[in-house]
């Protein structure tokens, strides 16, 4: 009786959309089940699903963080006048360096994680000033949980990022001398670097050439169930073409947000998505605003892109 119990109560509340079952892997990369890392209460950190929310372009500082392999955006941080500038990628995947002009650089792309990136991020950030605050220079990063604290949004003061995607790594050495170690060590990375390039038209959309094809990634803000109705009654139309031959193949999933995915015909380029993504901007407005129940054929759609989607490390 206990057990048919249990198993009507597990059919009667079916987990939310996005929400992550006590058998599946954990969202935060450990490897173990989500009941024995972050879904425990033998005090592992809480596991912040959306934990860029309410920063300045989050969109963007989720494709820096996931996406993009070479860019910057400069940020101004509360307490303090020094540069600052969060960065892809840093020499050796460091959290940050303190220049020798006494700049910040803060790395996105990291190999430690501890439930919080905006929290890891603003520890980082925070040593890394006092270390510049004292005259240091080199290397700053983690070695253990920075326990309760600020996160990202609470010191960044900055109202957008102007982001600056490059070629390649040389921003690491424009201004310092490269020795035969650090040129090796841009060449590796450079040679990793896949071309990339943020449009203008649209926020937080990056084009990427692979080699064997181009694809258009979009981070877009609005919550996962009304986007994937909104995608699905473009999909279901055929409106979701955003030049010929290209097609959109399923969507990531990473730090809360959905990153719609598009597969390009090679020499697509970036510019050529200008005009067809303001357009698909204005088609997917109109279909957020559309309330009305999905049709059978949308429904359908909607399934298919539920069922493309891959949910990234965080």
């Amino acid at each position: 009786m206990a057990k048919k119990s249990r198993t009507r109560q597990r059919q009667q509340a079916p987990r939310a959309e996005g929400e992550v079952g006590p058998r599946q892997p954990c969202p935060c990369g450990s490897g173990r089940r989500y009941k024995n890392c972050h879904g425990s209460a033998d005090g592992v950190p809480a596991y912040v699903a959306r934990p860029f929310e309410g920063l300045p372009s989050e969109c963007d500082v989720v494709a820096l963080r996931e996406l993009v392999p070479a860019a910057t955006a400069p940020i101004t941080v509360t307490g303090t006048d020094r540069s600052v500038t969060l960065c892809t990628l840093l020499p050796m995947a460091a959290p940050a360096m303190v220049r020798d002009t006494g700049e910040v650089w803060l790395g996105l792309q990291v190999q430690h994680g501890f439930g919080d990136p905006s929290r890891d991020l603003a520890a980082v950030l925070e040593h890394a000033l006092a270390v510049a605050d004292e005259g240091g220079t080199g290397i700053v990063g983690l070695t253990d949980p920075p326990g309760p604290g600020h996160r990202l949004q609470d010191l960044v003061t900055s109202k957008t990022l102007e982001v600056t995607v490059h070629d390649g790594f040389g921003f690491w050495v424009a201004d310092a001398d490269e020795d035969a170690a650090t040129l090796a060590a841009l060449e590796q990375a450079n040679a990793a670097a896949n071309p990339s390039a943020r449009l203008t038209s649209v926020e937080a959309a990056y084009w990427t050439d692979v080699g064997t094809k181009e694809h258009l990634r979009w981070v877009m803000p609005e919550p996962e169930g009304p986007l994937l109705d909104a995608l699905a009654r473009l999909h279901a139309a055929g409106h979701d073409r955003l030049v010929d031959d290209s097609r959109l193949v399923g969507m990531f999933r990473a730090h809360g947000l959905l990153v719609p995915v598009w597969d390009l015909p090679v020499g697509t380029g970036a510019e050529a998505l200008e005009e067809p993504a303001a357009a698909f901007a204005t088609a997917l407005r109109d279909a957020l605003a559309d309330d009305s129940d999905l049709t059978q054929e949308q429904r359908a759609a909607r399934a298919g892109l539920a069922n493309r989607q891959v949910t990234l490390r965080s």
